[in-house]
Order: structure tokens, then sequence, then C-alpha cells
């Protein structure tokens, strides 16, 4: 049987509708009281569970025009579940009413469910009962109203002037007092009083504006409470204001060190709603600069990781290897960190004349600086004191709080969704996945160095044996109509009006197309309700959870120990708060 066959004889009319989707994942509607026992059911008792808690979001369903066969709702929880042994995922939607805003709450279930439940809690006002924490979570705690909500303003000039008076001031600095109390969190023992320390939000070793405010027996870490937010910038809100085209250079922001694999997800998923596929010229064009892409953000990564931990000199090789990369990202795109170079239905430009030699010697280039890091990072005692056997979790663990991409793979679990699910013809390449037996920082290390020698191999790949033919598809959703048939009647003069610059109307729908990003599975979840932007835009990024998980696997650790757990990582805050 089907999974959707296996829950409807288990649950008969509990299961209220079965919901078809572009992307085809199996979508089911559930009532609220039961949603719980589907997802216990889905998790620990049906064949070949559902292990991860992928993402869990909320729709505002009050003014979407299209909504053939789904239950009636105001606003709809929607659990994205992920089987390891299936290969496969699943959608669990719970429709809600305005005047009944409650779900049971899913965190003694899942252990990530915490901050997701935060989230929607924050952005939609959906209250989870029993949640152990329910407050806002990328927002200020002083926040009036939910923003993703259809009728909170999106723009500022939709709102009184913001004066900052020193009342407010007042107001603001004191909502920043940690009350430990307020976390569960003891302020002494039997024979100690604890000491709570602000790492943050400034500190050089958290890459980003992050707070993390760590309960200290000495220098031993009780416990610790991460506080995200800083860099929220209303990244799904603004996807509502923004055509399906222009809202492509605001994916750059997000995982910033990214590039285009942040355009490479969304382009993806729009793809699949407008039923868009693309020459395989764009495939391998797409695949080429995204590798290129996933060893810069490496190389980031590597050489902070090694400051960090106090190597000075990696950083500044490292960083002059990522210029290098950039020369050529620049000649073929015109833009550095983020050209927002994708496009729905192909890419920008065509590759430019010269950008093979370009390509080839930094090929040729990189295998020995790789090897010389090789020695002065990975094979360096300090570096593998501070680092072997601090922040290690094991592959269940990583499941259980949604790790993915290296995090994942150094636990010893070969998962990589570019062989699981192959996209933009990634199944036409030859790689290995780099897995790692020890699930701690350092394994973390050796598996993105090995990535990176991997990305190489690919983007050789696609130098050698790159297709001729278009760059990008001629699909009407994706081009406008060509010059000579504009002028052929008033009709298509108005098509060819209304595509530049209105942008193209995608037929109503939803779809999501997880990538294998540099970071781990990154995704957007976008509905259209067959309109020129974005109804709902969800942004799954591999950040979010790992953040999370740090507490977890940073407890009973020394305060170096968390900033080695914090450059393992390779987290990106804007990859955390959008």
């Amino acid at each position: 049987m089907t999974i959707i066959e296996t829950l409807q004889d288990q649950f008969g009319n509990d299961i209220l509708a079965v919901q078809e989707t572009a992307d085809t994942i199996p979508t089911l509607w559930t009532t609220p009281d039961r949603a719980q026992a589907v997802l216990r059911y889905l998790k620990t008792d049906v064949e070949r569970p559902y292990t991860m808690l992928y993402d869990l979001t909320a729709i505002d369903e009050r003014e979407r025009q299209h909504r053939s066969g789904q239950p009636a709702s105001d606003f709809t929880v929607v659990y994205h579940l992920t089987s390891f042994e299936r290969n496969a995922d699943l959608r669990l939607k719970v429709p809600l009413h305005d005047n009944d805003l409650h779900l049971p709450s899913i965190t003694k279930l899942w252990a990530n469910a915490n901050w997701y439940e935060r989230e929607a809690w924050d952005m939609f006002g959906i209250t989870f009962d029993g949640h152990p924490h329910l407050r806002r979570i990328l927002l200020p705690t002083t926040w009036e109203g939910h923003p993703l909500r259809k009728e909170h303003p999106a723009r500022a000039t939709e709102m009184e002037p913001f004066v900052l008076t020193p009342e407010r001031q007042d107001k603001e600095q004191e909502a920043l007092r940690f009350h430990p109390e307020e976390w569960g969190l003891a302020r002494q023992n039997e024979d100690n009083e604890f000491m709570f320390l602000n790492l943050g939000p400034q500190h050089p070793g958290t890459h980003g504006v992050l707070r993390i405010i760590l309960q200290l027996d000495g220098e031993e870490i009780v416990d610790a409470v991460p506080d995200i937010g800083f860099h929220h910038r209303g990244s799904e809100k603004m996807a509502e204001r923004q055509s399906w085209h222009t809202y492509i250079p605001y994916t750059d922001r997000i995982d910033y060190l990214g590039g285009v694999m942040n355009n490479l997800a969304y382009v993806l998923s729009v793809e699949k709603l407008a039923g868009i596929e693309v020459p395989d010229r764009v495939k391998v064009i797409r695949v080429m600069m995204s590798e290129l892409f996933r060893i810069a953000s490496h190389l980031v990564w590597y050489g902070t990781f090694a400051q960090d931990l106090g190597a000075m000199s990696p950083v500044f090789y490292m960083f002059n290897d990522r210029e290098r990369l950039f020369d050529i990202v620049e000649a073929i795109t015109g833009g550095r960190m983020h050209p927002s170079w994708f496009r729905i239905g192909g890419v920008a430009q065509d590759l430019p004349n010269g950008w093979e030699r370009l390509v080839a010697d930094f090929l040729d280039y990189m295998p020995k600086r790789l090897r010389d890091y090789d020695q002065a990072v990975m094979s360096n005692r300090i570096f593998k004191k501070r680092t072997q056997g601090v922040g290690q979790y094991n592959t269940a663990e990583a499941i259980e709080w949604g790790v993915t991409g290296p995090g994942l793979r150094a636990t010893g679990f070969e998962w990589d969704l570019r062989k699981k699910r192959p996209y933009s013809g990634y199944d036409q390449f030859e790689f290995d996945i780099p897995t790692a037996p020890s699930g701690d920082c350092y394994g973390r290390a050796q598996v993105r160095v090995a990535e990176m020698r991997q990305s190489l191999r690919i983007v050789r790949q696609c130098l050698d044996n790159m297709p001729a033919g278009p760059y990008k598809s001629d699909h009407p959703l994706a081009v406008p109509p060509r010059k000579e048939r504009t002028m052929h009647d008033i009709e298509t003069l108005i098509t060819h009006f209304l595509s530049v610059s209105w942008g193209p109307v995608i037929p109503a729908g939803e779809a999501a197309v997880p990538i294998e990003a540099t970071k781990g599975e990154n995704s957007y979840y976008l509905i259209s309700d067959g309109g020129i932007h974005a109804y709902r835009n969800r942004v799954r990024t591999p950040s979010f959870p790992h953040i999370q998980m740090v507490p977890s696997i940073s407890r009973g650790g020394m305060i170096p120990d968390l900033l080695a757990i914090l450059g393992s990582i390779d987290f990106v805050l804007a990859d955390v708060d959008r």
C-alpha cells in the first residue's frame, strides 16, 4: 500500500483530504485533535518510518482564492516529514480557524519542533499547547502583531514612523535582560552559584550576530540558550510583495556565502510549479556554478574555523583562493558574492568567451592548495586536540534535531540529495559522498574538506562535457514572446508588455524542491494563487535546526569547546534568521 492508503486505512475519517501538489509529495489533511496521533504513527509505528521533522510552518489562508479540494481553514499548519528508508517526504496539514488557533505541541515527539513551533507562534500567532517555552524567537519580545498574517504591514511606509524615545529605549533594553528562571535554569546548586555569561551578540567566534547565554559552573557549560533573530529581515514576507522574478536577488542574501546556490533552490521550485523544463546546457551551467560556490563557501568556513581555534595564517591563504574563484564568478556573471544570476527557466546570459581557460586554471591550481591545507590545519596536533571528541553526536541524534548536509554525513550516514534525489542533472556526474565516522567537530571538518575535492571533480566534468544549446527555456512563462511575434496582434503585444513589466503568472499550486546546499538541505516551499508573486514562500534553511542543536552538544564542555562547536557547524546567521 502507498503511504496515503496506509494512513487512510489506519485513521479513516480523521484523514480529511488528500491534496495534489505540483511536486507530487504526498500531502494529507487531518483534524487538529488527531494531528499528534498521526504524527506519532508516522514517526514510530509505520513501516519504514518518517524519522525527521524536516520543517514545520503555517499558512494564512484567509485571502487565498484557489483551494480546490482543500478543507476550509483560516490558517493551516504544515508538517513536512522525511523518511530516509523510503527516500521520500510527506506533508501533513492541519486546518485551524480564527477563533481556535491551538494545536498540541509535538516537542516531546521531535526535539527540533521546539524552535519551529516558536517561529509559527511568532509569525502567525498559533499556540502550541504544552510547549515548554512558547515565546518569540525571531522578533523582539516587545513586537506587536504577527508579521506573516496577511493584515500585518509589509513595508515601513505602511506603518507609523519609528521613534526611539528614552522610555522606549529603556523598555527595549530591559526586554533583553535574561531571567534564568523563565527558561527553567537554576541560579545555583547544592555546591555552587552558577554564572550566566553572554557570548555575543558581537563575539568574533559566532560567525554573525548571535547571542548565546551560557549557564556556567566555573568554566564548564551547564546549559546554553541561543538568542537568534538579529539578522531577521522578513524575507518570507517580502516574497509576498515581489514578483516571481524580482525575488531572486533576495535569495542571495539568505546563505550569503552560497551565492547562486540560493537561486537554484528557488528557481527549481518555481519551475516545478510552472511545468518548465530547462535545456541540458542550463543544467550543467547551474551545476558548475553551484559547485564553485560550494568551494567558495567551504573556504570561508575552513579559514575561519582554523582562526576560531587560534591559527591565524590559513584564513589569509584561503580567502586569497576564494578571490581567485570570485574572479571566475565575476567573469561569468558580472557579480561576485551575490550575482543573482540564475533565472526561472535558465540563466541570465550564456557563458562568455574564455570561460574554459579560467575554470581550467583554477582546477589545476586548487588541488595542491588543498594538500597544503591538510598539512597546515587537518594534520595540526593542536587543531586535532581542540576538535576530536568535541561536540559529538550520532546519526539518530542528528536526525532527531533535523541536521542535514555535512553535519549528518559526519556521523557516517551516506545521505546527499545530489545522489539520493538528483536534480539539475546531478545523476549524470561521477562523484562520491564523503562521510566520517566520528560525528565530532573533526569529523565535520573532514567531510567538508573532502567535499571540496568532490566539487572540483564535478566542475572538471562540467568543463569537459559542457553541452551546446540555449541557455534558457523557450517556455512562455520563462521568456517573453519573440520580437517578430510581438507586433503580430494586440493580444501578443499585451502579453509581452505584461511579462516584462509584471513578470509571469504562475499557475496555482504548491511545490518545494530541496537541494544539497553548502550547509545542508535548503528548499523554498512555494504557494501560488495564480498570480504574479508568491502567496506564501516558506524558506527552509539548514542553519536554523543546526543552531538549535548547539545546547545539547555543548553541555559538559568548556567555553573554548563551544567556539569549536560553532565553527564546525558552518552556519550563517542570515540563513538562521532569514
